[in-house]
């Protein structure tokens, strides 16, 4: 799966063009899933714009009830009637900015869950937390409480995407043997708590600074499943090249 996470960017008009420039792109592709996030005002038209294509559309981020005096906020229900089949939970931009922690995540997953849309669950170390040899036990309490008391069977088709804090929007990239150990890391806590086969089905995505000249060697590894991608994913020829890696 290559997502693109179109953040805070983009006029109506701009979001629509884009997406159907990467779809112009993309036709005939096959062998990997495409999702754009757009933010929550385009959602509808941006779907509309989809129409037939195999393109997945997600929400940025939801709120964990289905309704009620939660202004500004944006609710499972709503991003489904939007077009949404999936959504983006537990953003480093989100932890950073708006103190989501490790029990709203959870909260959002089991609403995710709830209105059957399926989780792209984001973790990822500081440069404070990986300088301090603590990117594992980050990241161990990041999957245990983000998914705890929820089911496997809840979980058939989650997304997980290692987001290195310290390489979104810097420029810095981790290597893809950095990328591979973690994502071997969280591949094995999963196995751990349930089961290997579950283990194995679950796409582990990296994001943080991917580009059309990292790709191919970050998709060479293991247990990298695919990439979110941030600002590259505003360039319609640059997103192309990522997903055609």
């Amino acid at each position: 799966m290559i997502a693109g996470n179109w953040k805070m960017n983009l006029r109506f008009a701009e979001a629509v063009e884009l997406v159907k420039t990467i779809a112009g792109g993309i036709e005939g592709l096959e062998g990997v899933d495409v999702l754009v996030a757009p933010p929550f005002t385009h959602l509808a038209q941006v779907r509309q714009a989809l129409g037939t294509t195999k393109i997945f559309l997600a929400g940025q981020n939801m709120h964990s009830e289905m309704s009620g005096a939660y202004t500004g906020e944006i609710s499972g229900t709503m991003i489904v009637s939007a077009g949404c089949s999936h959504v983006i939970i537990g953003h480093s931009e989100r932890r950073q900015y708006f103190n989501e922690t490790d029990a709203t995540v959870n909260q959002r997953i089991v609403a995710a869950i709830r209105h059957k849309l399926v989780p792209v669950f984001c973790v990822g170390e500081t440069e404070a937390q990986r300088e301090a040899d603590a990117t594992f036990s980050v990241l161990d309490k990041q999957v245990t409480d983000g998914l705890q008391g929820i089911a496997s069977e809840d979980l058939v088709d989650l997304v997980i995407a290692y987001e290195p804090v310290w390489a979104i929007g810097t420029g810095k990239t981790a290597t893809s043997e950095q990328a591979q150990e973690v994502h071997q890391f969280l591949r094995g806590q999963l196995a751990k708590a349930y089961g290997a086969e579950f283990a194995q089905s679950v796409r582990i995505l990296y994001g943080g600074s991917v580009k059309p000249a990292n790709i191919a060697e970050l998709m060479s590894m293991a247990d990298v499943d695919g990439a979110l991608v941030g600002g590259a994913s505003l360039e319609a020829e640059t997103f192309s090249q990522i997903v055609k890696f």
